[in-house]
């Protein structure tokens, strides 16, 4: 079985069936062998540019993401420290989050971000 963690856009593209979404990470999230995971940022960050009125997502969203398959990645202290050691290649502090998390676990990301590369992290999109 194979981690990956799943940006909040790749999210977001799976669950309103989005054609943005690649054919190949459309098949690696729904392959039974691996486990998709949400972090707990991605939720924090949806939540708060939907309060903004930036994003229209349903009130159940975090039941559909369960229901849908993908599996809950919490914020650690460790994910949180990591932050501190990641060169500014990116700015916004979700993705930074992220990318601490994969670094952490040692888990692949899904996202469309080149900015993810830059980290020396394995980022799956095509």
């Amino acid at each position: 079985m194979s981690r990956l963690l799943v940006d909040t856009h790749a999210l977001l593209w799976w669950l309103g069936d989005d054609p943005k979404l690649p054919e190949a990470v459309r098949a690696a999230i729904a392959e039974p062998a691996n486990e998709p995971l949400v972090s707990a940022a991605s939720m924090w960050e949806i939540a708060i540019k939907r309060s903004l009125g930036k994003l229209t997502v349903p009130e159940d969203l975090p039941a559909q993401i369960t229901t849908g398959g993908f599996g809950w990645l919490p914020v650690t202290q460790e994910h949180a420290w990591e932050v501190r050691e990641l060169p500014p290649h990116h700015r916004d502090p979700f993705d930074r989050l992220l990318i601490a998390q994969s670094l952490t676990e040692r888990i692949p990301v899904i996202t469309q971000d080149a900015h993810f590369a830059g980290y020396g992290i394995d980022v799956r999109w095509t």
